[in-house]
């Protein structure tokens, strides 16, 4: 059995404007994250969903029901959207609503790294989590075992919720997308870029085999 998932990160946010960390924290959509959830919503308006589902965060929430307002279905015929904790953002702790640049400054200090980017360039997205949470004084920040078995979680409900060549929607977030992306297509480059605020990234499951169509699609010239 195989069916076609549609990941869509979610719109942009105050925090997003503003450089902030943003996990399981929240902040509303900005004008601008209000129109990537419009613009996501056209990309991908001519889509049949068997299944909506959004992480159970406001701002998923939020570009979830905008993007089902662009469907070119009537919206009550449209499935009821389920949230599914499983595909949250990955939780950042102490840091969650801290500036970005700053935090990943400390996080990567012991390591010789300056920045997100260079982190996981030197070392790895997995490898990212397990240093946060080692320097959080809480310990609160999610490591990557935790990480993975929740969102493992994710995409085992998938597979028993969804039938044989169907399609769903689920409106999640960047390093989740991003995380997903390079765990199952590791020659993709997610390192100079992840997923933007609205953009579309095709997933097609099968068990436990997950082949990504496509990353990061944003312009109205690519394929959806």
């Amino acid at each position: 059995m195989s069916f076609t998932v549609y990941f869509v990160r979610h719109g942009q946010t105050i925090f997003n404007f503003y450089n902030r960390m943003q996990g399981w924290c929240d902040s509303p959509l900005t004008q601008k994250g209000i129109a990537d959830a419009h613009t996501a919503g056209i990309h991908l308006a001519d889509k049949n969903f068997s299944n909506i589902y959004h992480s159970d965060t406001m701002r998923a929430t939020n570009t979830c029901k905008i993007i089902m307002s662009e469907n070119k279905k009537e919206i009550e015929t449209l499935p009821k959207p389920v949230a599914l904790r499983n595909f949250r953002e990955q939780s950042y702790g102490y840091f969650e609503g801290n500036d970005s640049t700053q935090t990943w400054l400390m996080v990567g200090a012991s390591h010789g790294c300056r920045s997100y980017q260079e982190m996981i360039t030197k070392y790895s997205i997995d490898d990212s989590r397990d240093f946060m949470r080692a320097i959080d004084p809480f310990h609160d920040a999610e490591n990557n075992e935790q990480y993975w078995k929740r969102v493992d979680a994710g995409f085992e409900y998938l597979n028993e919720h969804q039938k044989n060549e169907s399609t769903a929607l689920v409106v999640s977030h960047g390093t989740t997308i991003r995380s997903i992306v390079k765990r199952f297509a590791p020659d993709i480059d997610v390192v100079t870029q992840g997923p933007k605020n609205g953009s579309v990234t095709k997933l097609i499951v099968d068990g436990k085999n997950i082949k990504v169509a496509y990353f990061n699609h944003y312009l109205d010239t690519q394929e959806y």
